[in-house]
């Protein structure tokens, strides 16, 4: 089977051989071409999903072959060749978007390696692309769309976790999109044409969870007049999402641990065990590790569950993708509540920006409907706006700054202060960026710029003691 396939463009026939045979060795199916327009040609009759060119070439040069695919076929990742004493003319190819580059005499190690890492992105995205049309196409993609970095990587290791069977953790805040994580999981993976089950385990009451997770048998109790199937039993062959996993009591924990460890369950009221062939994905807001120093939640099962753990980022932490979400909820729920012509001024989403949202996506959501029925005009005013939106940042009036007469640094101010906000929170980033009123990522840029780090700054005070 074929590893991949790959175009090799080089004006140098001998060149151009040794490098299909040596890939041919390693397992990928190879074309040729001879110059940039014969690349170009050969990709309109055949998709390859990788391009490896020289950069010198008669006629139409390595750079502006890599800008023509670029432009036609950006699904394609171009690796150059060039020559050792060259790198610079291979650093504005990747500038330009080539994905890396090798060095003549191309030697057959770091072709092998560079082909394979190229290829290994390729198929990445794809299925980060799969994962996003899944999402969108089937589970309202809203509540985890945006470009935001912590987003991209949790999506990159979600699409990971959806090749495989392992049990999956998902961490986060409530209204963050853990369920639709799950989903998009689910729908991604061997099972997606089999049952994808929820199960809340904080929503149902503790008296009739074990019936419904696990099911009884006729006369097992008081109320049980036939045989039921359990919720798991329903998900045979397909997912089981364990929502609020935290809520679920101890007992119930021992026979979840057997169903991870042996596949099998005990229904109400049964003398036989029956087995079941799931994957289970649990979520929770809670901190279960806390839980577990509590006793009210087992240290086996929490190992068993987290095999792979994804932490779905708070929105605060998303600040780029706030603008983006805001839009994206005005213009489904205008057309939703029969308001098309209806706008957000550029000036309000500062407002957007700013707040926390403590209640994440599902928040900013009720927020953007509640403005698109009750705004009066076709423009969302100012005034249309819940106060906790419109609630201004602390003033300085009160903060005890004394000017000198000799003038100030804007910047040593501003080191000093976020100095004693990590200094007030032990060093936690989380806290020190909530209480300056910063998105994390924005702390993180500063403690750089101002070489901020805990190390530096507990060595500095221990010579200070020491002198």
């Amino acid at each position: 089977m074929s590893q991949g396939r790959v175009l090799v463009v080089d004006d140098d026939e001998s060149l151009r051989r040794v490098l299909q045979v040596q890939l041919q060795d390693l397992g990928y199916e190879v074309a040729t071409a001879s110059d940039g327009n014969d690349a170009l040609a050969s990709l309109a009759r055949s998709a390859s999903e990788l391009v490896l060119t020289d950069l010198r070439m008669p006629g139409m040069s390595g750079i502006e072959l890599l800008k023509r695919i670029r432009d036609e076929h950006p699904e394609i990742v171009v690796v150059v060749i060039t020559a050792f004493g060259s790198i610079e003319t291979a650093v504005e190819a990747m500038r330009t978007g080539a994905y890396d580059y090798v060095t003549k005499p191309v030697m057959t190690e770091a072709l092998e390696l560079t082909v394979a890492k190229a290829l290994q992105h390729v198929r990445l995205v794809e299925e980060v692309r799969t994962l996003r049309s899944t999402l969108d196409r089937k589970y309202g993609f809203e509540s985890i769309m945006g470009r935001s970095g912590a987003l991209l990587h949790l999506l990159d290791q979600a699409s990971r976790a959806a090749q495989t069977d392992a049990t999956v953790l998902i961490h986060g805040e409530t209204g963050t999109g853990k369920e639709l994580l799950a989903k998009a999981i689910h729908v991604n993976s061997a099972r997606k044409e089999r049952p994808f089950v929820t199960i809340n385990c904080g929503a149902i009451p503790r008296e009739l969870i074990e019936s419904e997770l696990f099911g009884h048998v006729k006369g097992a109790f008081t109320g049980a007049t036939a045989d039921k199937k359990g919720k798991l039993e329903v998900a045979d062959r397909g997912t089981v999402f364990l929502d609020e996993i935290g809520e679920l009591p101890l007992e119930l924990q021992v026979k979840l641990l057997r169903l991870v460890q042996q596949g099998e369950i005990a229904k109400i009221g049964a003398t036989r065990i029956a087995t079941v062939d799931v994957r289970l994905i649990a979520a929770t807001h809670r901190n279960l590790k806390a839980m577990i120093e509590d006793g009210t939640f087992r240290e086996d099962l929490f190992y068993r569950l987290s095999v792979i753990p994804l932490e779905v980022p708070p929105l605060r932490e998303r600040e780029d993708d706030i603008g983006e979400l805001t839009l994206y909820f005005l213009n489904r729920l205008r057309e939703k509540h029969g308001r098309p012509a209806l706008t957000l001024p550029d000036a309000l989403l500062p407002y957007f920006m700013r707040y926390r949202w403590p209640g994440n996506i599902r928040e900013l959501e009720n927020v953007v409907e509640r403005l698109v029925v009750l705004a009066q005009s076709n423009e969302i005013a100012l005034s249309d706006l819940p106060e906790q939106l419109k609630r201004d940042s602390p003033r300085l009036d009160f903060l005890p700054i004394e000017l000198p007469n000799s003038g100030i640094s804007i910047e040593a101010i501003e080191k000093e202060l976020i100095l004693r906000a990590l200094r007030k929170f032990d060093w936690n980033q989380t806290h020190a960026a909530r209480y300056l009123d910063l998105s994390r990522k924005t702390l993180i840029y500063r403690m750089e710029k101002f070489e901020l780090r805990k190390d530096q700054y507990d060595e500095a005070l221990r010579r200070h003691e020491r002198d």
